[in-house]
Protein backbone atom coordinates (compact mmCIF):
# COMPACT_ATOMS: atom_id res chain seq x y z
CA UNK A 1 0.00 0.00 0.00
CA UNK A 2 1.42 3.22 -0.77
CA UNK A 3 1.89 6.32 1.64
CA UNK A 4 -1.46 8.53 1.88
CA UNK A 5 -1.66 11.88 3.23
CA UNK A 6 -5.47 11.48 3.40
CA UNK A 7 -6.77 12.51 6.76
CA UNK A 8 -8.56 10.37 8.69
CA UNK A 9 -12.33 10.58 9.33
CA UNK A 10 -13.34 13.47 11.98
CA UNK A 11 -17.07 14.09 11.50
CA UNK A 12 -18.19 12.46 14.77
CA UNK A 13 -16.14 16.20 16.20
CA UNK A 14 -18.11 18.45 14.78
CA UNK A 15 -19.36 20.88 17.50
CA UNK A 16 -16.62 20.21 19.97
CA UNK A 17 -14.15 22.31 21.69
CA UNK A 18 -10.47 21.57 21.01
CA UNK A 19 -7.25 22.79 22.47
CA UNK A 20 -4.51 22.38 20.29
CA UNK A 21 -1.24 22.94 22.35
CA UNK A 22 2.15 23.58 19.71
CA UNK A 23 -1.05 24.50 17.21
CA UNK A 24 0.79 25.99 14.67
CA UNK A 25 3.82 23.88 14.60
CA UNK A 26 4.47 21.63 11.48
CA UNK A 27 2.11 18.66 13.13
CA UNK A 28 0.23 20.84 15.16
CA UNK A 29 -1.25 23.03 12.27
CA UNK A 30 -2.38 19.73 10.51
CA UNK A 31 -4.15 19.15 13.69
CA UNK A 32 -5.61 22.52 13.96
CA UNK A 33 -6.67 23.16 10.28
CA UNK A 34 -8.43 19.18 10.14
CA UNK A 35 -10.32 20.07 13.27
CA UNK A 36 -11.88 23.59 12.38
CA UNK A 37 -12.60 22.12 9.08
CA UNK A 38 -14.69 19.70 10.76
CA UNK A 39 -16.45 21.99 12.32
CA UNK A 40 -14.84 21.89 16.04
CA UNK A 41 -14.37 25.14 17.48
CA UNK A 42 -10.24 25.45 18.01
CA UNK A 43 -8.45 26.91 20.61
CA UNK A 44 -4.49 27.41 18.77
CA UNK A 45 -2.06 27.88 21.38
CA UNK A 46 2.22 28.21 21.29
CA UNK A 47 5.04 30.49 22.44
CA UNK A 48 4.10 33.16 20.05
CA UNK A 49 1.58 35.17 19.82
CA UNK A 50 1.49 36.44 16.32
CA UNK A 51 1.64 32.49 14.60
CA UNK A 52 -1.02 31.29 17.08
CA UNK A 53 -3.27 34.36 15.80
CA UNK A 54 -2.64 34.31 12.47
CA UNK A 55 -3.32 30.80 12.05
CA UNK A 56 -6.44 30.96 13.96
CA UNK A 57 -8.02 33.59 11.62
CA UNK A 58 -7.33 31.84 8.74
CA UNK A 59 -9.41 29.02 10.04
CA UNK A 60 -11.90 30.72 11.07
CA UNK A 61 -15.58 30.13 9.16
CA UNK A 62 -19.46 30.56 10.04
CA UNK A 63 -19.30 27.27 11.36
CA UNK A 64 -16.60 27.51 13.99
CA UNK A 65 -15.05 29.72 16.42
CA UNK A 66 -10.94 29.59 16.33
CA UNK A 67 -8.98 31.35 18.52
CA UNK A 68 -4.89 31.99 19.38
CA UNK A 69 -3.24 32.48 22.39
CA UNK A 70 0.52 32.59 23.40
CA UNK A 71 1.16 30.30 26.26
CA UNK A 72 4.84 28.97 27.90
CA UNK A 73 3.36 25.30 29.12
CA UNK A 74 6.41 25.45 31.77
CA UNK A 75 4.56 28.22 33.38
CA UNK A 76 2.09 26.26 35.68
CA UNK A 77 0.00 29.66 36.17
CA UNK A 78 0.16 30.10 32.41
CA UNK A 79 -1.52 27.16 31.53
CA UNK A 80 -3.81 27.76 34.03
CA UNK A 81 -5.12 31.50 32.60
CA UNK A 82 -4.98 30.13 28.98
CA UNK A 83 -7.46 27.57 30.13
CA UNK A 84 -9.49 30.05 31.88
CA UNK A 85 -9.60 32.43 28.55
CA UNK A 86 -9.76 29.58 26.36
CA UNK A 87 -13.34 28.44 28.25
CA UNK A 88 -14.17 31.60 27.76
CA UNK A 89 -13.87 31.82 24.30
CA UNK A 90 -15.07 28.76 23.27
CA UNK A 91 -17.41 27.53 26.10
CA UNK A 92 -14.95 24.69 27.55
CA UNK A 93 -13.03 22.06 26.26
CA UNK A 94 -13.72 18.45 25.15
CA UNK A 95 -10.23 17.91 23.55
CA UNK A 96 -6.39 18.67 24.46
CA UNK A 97 -4.18 17.64 21.74
CA UNK A 98 -0.30 18.47 23.39
CA UNK A 99 1.41 18.89 20.35
CA UNK A 100 4.25 20.69 22.43
CA UNK A 101 7.73 19.76 22.70
CA UNK A 102 11.53 20.89 22.94
CA UNK A 103 14.70 18.86 21.03
CA UNK A 104 18.43 19.13 21.94
CA UNK A 105 20.58 16.86 20.93
CA UNK A 106 24.33 15.89 22.80
CA UNK A 107 25.89 13.39 24.12
CA UNK A 108 25.60 12.60 27.87
CA UNK A 109 28.47 13.37 29.06
CA UNK A 110 28.19 17.26 27.85
CA UNK A 111 24.45 17.97 28.90
CA UNK A 112 23.86 21.09 30.08
CA UNK A 113 21.62 21.88 33.22
CA UNK A 114 20.40 24.36 31.10
CA UNK A 115 19.34 22.28 28.43
CA UNK A 116 18.31 19.27 30.22
CA UNK A 117 16.19 21.77 32.43
CA UNK A 118 14.54 23.24 28.89
CA UNK A 119 13.67 19.56 27.55
CA UNK A 120 11.90 18.00 30.80
CA UNK A 121 10.57 21.35 32.07
CA UNK A 122 8.52 21.52 28.32
CA UNK A 123 7.97 18.07 27.69
CA UNK A 124 7.02 16.60 30.60
CA UNK A 125 6.37 19.23 33.07
CA UNK A 126 4.32 21.02 30.41
CA UNK A 127 2.14 17.85 29.76
CA UNK A 128 1.01 17.58 32.54
CA UNK A 129 0.51 21.16 33.75
CA UNK A 130 -2.03 20.93 30.35
CA UNK A 131 -3.31 17.79 31.57
CA UNK A 132 -4.11 19.26 35.41
CA UNK A 133 -5.86 22.26 34.46
CA UNK A 134 -7.95 20.85 31.30
CA UNK A 135 -8.47 17.66 33.34
CA UNK A 136 -10.04 20.06 36.42
CA UNK A 137 -12.42 21.35 33.66
CA UNK A 138 -13.16 18.26 32.10
CA UNK A 139 -14.03 16.45 35.77
CA UNK A 140 -16.13 20.05 36.60
CA UNK A 141 -18.20 19.72 33.58
CA UNK A 142 -19.36 16.13 33.86
CA UNK A 143 -19.01 15.13 30.65
CA UNK A 144 -15.68 13.79 30.13
CA UNK A 145 -13.16 14.45 27.43
CA UNK A 146 -10.02 13.66 25.26
CA UNK A 147 -6.05 14.11 25.90
CA UNK A 148 -3.92 13.15 23.36
CA UNK A 149 -0.05 14.02 23.90
CA UNK A 150 2.45 13.43 21.19
CA UNK A 151 5.23 11.66 22.08
CA UNK A 152 8.31 9.74 20.78
CA UNK A 153 9.60 6.22 20.08
CA UNK A 154 12.82 7.56 22.37
CA UNK A 155 10.80 7.43 25.59
CA UNK A 156 10.98 3.46 24.99
CA UNK A 157 13.80 2.63 23.28
CA UNK A 158 17.56 4.22 23.01
CA UNK A 159 19.99 4.86 20.39
CA UNK A 160 23.28 3.76 20.47
CA UNK A 161 24.79 6.86 18.47
CA UNK A 162 23.43 9.14 21.74
CA UNK A 163 22.29 12.54 22.07
CA UNK A 164 18.52 11.73 23.30
CA UNK A 165 18.68 11.25 27.19
CA UNK A 166 16.96 14.38 28.20
CA UNK A 167 14.41 14.06 25.63
CA UNK A 168 14.18 10.21 25.79
CA UNK A 169 13.69 10.54 29.42
CA UNK A 170 10.87 13.67 29.21
CA UNK A 171 9.09 11.58 26.79
CA UNK A 172 9.07 8.04 28.82
CA UNK A 173 7.93 9.91 31.89
CA UNK A 174 5.05 11.57 29.47
CA UNK A 175 4.52 7.53 28.86
CA UNK A 176 3.80 6.91 32.34
CA UNK A 177 2.00 10.37 32.85
CA UNK A 178 -0.36 8.82 30.40
CA UNK A 179 -1.16 5.96 31.95
CA UNK A 180 -1.30 7.43 35.44
CA UNK A 181 -3.86 9.95 34.44
CA UNK A 182 -5.76 7.37 32.39
CA UNK A 183 -5.92 5.30 35.56
CA UNK A 184 -7.09 7.95 38.19
CA UNK A 185 -9.79 10.41 35.36
CA UNK A 186 -10.94 6.98 33.63
CA UNK A 187 -14.05 7.34 36.22
CA UNK A 188 -15.17 10.99 34.97
CA UNK A 189 -14.74 9.58 31.47
CA UNK A 190 -11.59 11.17 30.53
CA UNK A 191 -9.40 9.12 28.17
CA UNK A 192 -5.75 9.81 28.24
CA UNK A 193 -3.50 8.65 25.34
CA UNK A 194 0.30 9.53 23.50
CA UNK A 195 1.01 9.42 19.62
CA UNK A 196 4.66 7.98 20.20
CA UNK A 197 5.83 8.76 16.75
CA UNK A 198 9.25 7.53 15.15
CA UNK A 199 11.44 9.48 13.24
CA UNK A 200 9.60 12.95 11.07
CA UNK A 201 11.52 15.03 9.10
CA UNK A 202 10.32 18.50 10.38
CA UNK A 203 12.23 21.74 11.14
CA UNK A 204 12.05 20.60 14.86
CA UNK A 205 14.02 17.49 14.14
CA UNK A 206 16.17 18.97 11.45
CA UNK A 207 17.75 21.77 13.34
CA UNK A 208 18.21 19.05 15.96
CA UNK A 209 19.67 16.58 14.16
CA UNK A 210 21.87 17.88 11.15
CA UNK A 211 23.26 14.80 10.27
CA UNK A 212 22.21 13.13 7.34
CA UNK A 213 23.69 9.54 8.01
CA UNK A 214 21.22 8.96 11.04
CA UNK A 215 18.13 9.51 9.10
CA UNK A 216 19.52 7.18 6.65
CA UNK A 217 20.47 4.66 9.26
CA UNK A 218 16.76 5.21 11.06
CA UNK A 219 15.08 4.78 7.84
CA UNK A 220 16.87 1.46 7.61
CA UNK A 221 15.93 0.32 10.82
CA UNK A 222 12.79 0.94 10.14
CA UNK A 223 11.03 -2.04 8.75
CA UNK A 224 8.19 0.46 6.62
CA UNK A 225 11.87 1.53 5.20
CA UNK A 226 11.16 5.00 5.27
CA UNK A 227 10.21 8.11 8.04
CA UNK A 228 6.84 9.58 8.62
CA UNK A 229 4.85 12.13 6.89
CA UNK A 230 3.42 14.68 9.68
CA UNK A 231 -0.01 13.79 8.29
CA UNK A 232 0.42 10.56 9.45
CA UNK A 233 1.71 11.21 13.23
CA UNK A 234 -1.41 13.92 12.82
CA UNK A 235 -3.96 11.21 11.73
CA UNK A 236 -3.27 9.42 15.11
CA UNK A 237 -3.61 11.93 17.47
CA UNK A 238 -7.35 12.75 15.49
CA UNK A 239 -8.54 9.48 16.01
CA UNK A 240 -7.52 9.41 19.37
CA UNK A 241 -9.86 12.34 19.55
CA UNK A 242 -12.93 10.90 18.25
CA UNK A 243 -15.59 8.73 18.86
CA UNK A 244 -14.06 5.81 17.21
CA UNK A 245 -11.09 5.37 20.03
CA UNK A 246 -14.20 5.77 22.82
CA UNK A 247 -13.14 2.50 24.44
CA UNK A 248 -9.35 3.15 24.67
CA UNK A 249 -7.40 4.94 27.45
CA UNK A 250 -4.33 4.93 28.86
CA UNK A 251 -2.19 3.88 25.63
CA UNK A 252 1.24 4.77 23.75
CA UNK A 253 0.44 3.97 20.18
CA UNK A 254 3.51 3.68 18.04
CA UNK A 255 3.34 5.27 14.92
CA UNK A 256 6.77 4.35 13.84
CA UNK A 257 7.19 2.29 10.88
CA UNK A 258 7.22 -0.93 12.73
CA UNK A 259 10.49 0.93 14.22
CA UNK A 260 9.81 -0.79 18.23
CA UNK A 261 8.91 -3.79 16.66
CA UNK A 262 12.44 -4.49 15.74
CA UNK A 263 13.99 -3.37 19.54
Amino acid sequence: MSQTSEPVATDSLRGRRALVAGGYGEIGSVISTHLAERGVDVAIAGLEREPAVKLAEQLATESNRTVGYQVNVTDREAVDQLVEDVTGAIGGIDILINCTGVLKVAPAEDFTEADWRAVIETNLMGAFWLSQSVGRLMIKSGEGGRIVHLSSVRGSVGLAMGGFTAYGASKAGVHLLTKQLAAEWGRHQISVNSVAAGFVRTKLSANAIQDEGLNQMVAARTPLGRVADVQEIANAALYLATEQSSFITGQVLYVDGGLTATQ
